[in-house]
């Protein structure tokens, strides 16, 4: 369909440049093409727009299904009725937020009545999943998503101050420097002491949503880093396909990653560290032993697992405030402290770097932070004197997979030039179809 419309385009425009001198020729260009750019708008959540009439409009606050629908001449039976037909598939009732767009959809062939009811209402839940509630004859409910794309890229960079800037000036997300800041150099490269003359190659993947909406870096496949004198190749590979792991190697199958991250909170700073021998003024100079590290951030900011594990508390208790635990293995054990909110739930398995909680300042505290405990062997230690150990290396059998599937993407890796001006390089385009 997209080839076809290109081909549309790609007439017309000859069409145009073989007829210079006769201007009907140019006004009807002008409206062939713009008939095709309004066919790809008219196409949205699988209906054709052009043969309805449509609103669009966010939820307000104090806004509800019924309220919404009201404002659009469907009465409270017939409101209650769509409810409750449609709750086993979204409690339509319940969860709609403030922010998030909606779209009614109206039968044109009514487009003259003086009272317009629509038939359809669509929620988007975020940029790609969205519910359809259809009842202009029957009620029926259902979830589906929009199209997705993904465009594997190759870009290199030549640092001159810092990779962000790098980014910036090949116009390059900055999530490609988060990417291999966070996920995949953390533990090999100091960014902020990268120096002048250091250069990298990636393969990456971008995402596109409707074909036309980019939704960012989807993940780094591979990536090679020239800093210091040392060649440092990562790729991408998935260790445990149940629990969804996937960890960087170097091309001799050594893992990138470390079992633990530094800190549980990114750009922050320790405001008090382990100390079993502080003394506080407010309680008389007493000594009270600090076992956990404080680490100072705005209300609101993300607190991170520091190592992949199990959630064995997810609760508010006293001095604590809420917190969750994390049992990571039989040796070692994470706690965190005075969360705003936490994000998992006891019994969970996480991941390293996943989202489980908010800085806040819930329990003894007298300012946002959280307090991060760490055990080993049941006693809580301090985290910055302990050699910890590195992430689980690959299996043999693993490895022996892993080697073979890396050698293609090595080579493409080692045949990428840099240039200072170099192209993004598009290929291999994958689209997924919309679930229904």
């Amino acid at each position: 369909m997209q080839l076809k419309r290109l081909v549309a385009i790609a007439v017309i425009v000859v069409s145009i440049y073989s007829c210079k001198e006769d201007n009907s020729a140019e006004e009807e260009y002008k409206k062939e093409l713009a008939e095709i750019v309004e066919e790809e708008k008219i196409l949205e959540f699988g209906f054709d727009l052009k043969h309805y009439e449509f609103k669009r409009d966010t939820i307000r606050k104090g806004d509800t299904f019924g309220i919404i629908l009201e404002r659009n001449n469907i009465g409270f039976p017939k409101i209650y009725q769509i409810a409750e037909k449609a709750k086993d598939t979204f409690d339509i009732a319940r969860n709609l937020q403030e922010g998030k767009p909606y779209t009614l959809l109206f039968a044109k062939e009514n487009a003259n009545d003086s009272i317009q009811k629509p038939t359809t209402f669509i929620y988007q839940q975020n940029l790609e999943d969205f519910v359809v509630i259809n009842f202009k004859d029957s009620i029926q409910a259902y979830r589906s998503r929009k199209p997705i794309t993904y465009v594997e890229k190759t870009a290199t960079g030549i640092i001159q101050s810092s990779i962000s800037e790098t980014l910036e000036e090949k116009g390059l997300s900055q999530k490609l420097a988060h990417k291999m800041a966070d996920d995949i150099y953390a533990w090999t490269i100091d960014f902020r002491r990268l120096q002048k003359g250091d250069r990298f190659k990636v393969i990456y993947t971008d995402k596109y949503i409707d074909d036309s909406i980019y939704a960012g870096v989807h993940n780094v496949k591979a990536a090679y880093f020239e800093h210091s004198g040392d060649s440092l190749y990562a790729f991408e590979f998935e260790t445990d396909s149940i629990k969804g792991i996937i960890d960087y190697f170097n091309e001799d199958a050594k893992n990138l990653r470390r079992a633990f991250l530094k800190a549980p909170v990114q750009f922050s700073r320790i405001s008090s560290r382990y100390n079993l021998k502080r003394r506080i003024a407010y309680y008389g100079n007493r000594v009270r032993p600090h076992k956990g590290t404080d680490f100072a951030a705005r209300i609101g900011t993300p607190i991170l697992a520091t190592a992949n594990g199990t959630v064995t508390a997810s609760t508010r208790r006293g001095g604590n405030g809420k917190y969750v635990k994390i049992r990571h293995n039989d040796t070692y054990s994470t706690q965190y402290l005075h969360m705003k909110a936490q994000n998992v739930k006891k019994g969970q398995f996480v991941k390293q770097g996943d989202v489980i909680g908010w800085i806040g300042m819930t329990g003894n505290t007298g300012g946002p932070h959280v307090c991060y405990r760490f055990w080993k062997n049941g006693r809580e230690v301090d985290p910055f004197k302990q050699k910890l150990p590195e992430a689980k290396p690959i299996s043999d059998s693993l490895k022996v997979r892993f080697l073979e599937y890396i050698k293609p993407t090595k080579r493409r890796l080692d045949n990428i030039f840099f240039l200072e001006a170099e192209p993004i390089e598009s290929e291999n385009t994958i689209t997924e179809d919309p679930i229904l």
